[in-house]
């Protein structure tokens, strides 16, 4: 098999985007779990964007996601762990692609003393704009859920256990 230059230059450009995309969704879970809102805001596409979390409401705008994470999920005593795999990424275009994220999720919230774990599906959408890729679309449902109870003696206590909600 004999490949060309050319073909061997879209191969290396492809697995580029590729990883490019992989590396803005690990941004994008790291900055989640360290209350980063600065950097969270930064990987969406400015402008009109879709971010479509199952239980939270529709958001159209970064800096309205953005203010909704802070007031939930920037406060003391709330703990995340987001973890993505099974990534498939497809290149639909020169400069958008598709993807899609299993994501283990766990919180942690001191206050109610309570541990949340949820294992979540995202189909997410990305455009390239000024030489860079970004999160033009985000949509997130849940497929299990288990939160637990800790007692003051550290006993654990299921009080949820569930398949998801019918979306």
């Amino acid at each position: 098999m004999t490949a060309t230059l050319e073909a061997l230059a879209a191969r290396l450009s492809a697995l580029e985007d590729k990883e490019a995309i992989r590396t803005l969704k690990a941004r994008y879970l790291r900055a989640c779990d360290l209350k980063q809102p600065d950097v969270v805001r930064d990987c969406f596409l400015p402008g009109e964007v879709r971010i479509d979390y199952q239980n939270f409401p529709l958001f159209t705008d970064r800096d309205a996601f953005v203010a909704i994470f802070r007031e939930m999920g920037c406060q003391p005593g709330v703990y995340d762990i987001h973890h993505a795999t099974n990534w498939e990424i497809d290149l639909t275009g020169a400069d958008s692609a598709t993807g899609k994220w299993s994501l283990n999720f766990r919180t942690i919230l001191t206050g109610p003393r309570q541990i949340v774990r949820l294992a979540v599906e995202y189909d997410d959408v990305y455009v390239r704009r000024d030489g860079r890729w970004w999160i033009a679309e985000s949509v997130s449902r849940i497929t299990s859920m288990l939160t637990e109870q800790v007692g003051e003696d550290g006993s654990i206590t299921v009080v949820a256990l569930a398949e998801p909600v019918a979306a």
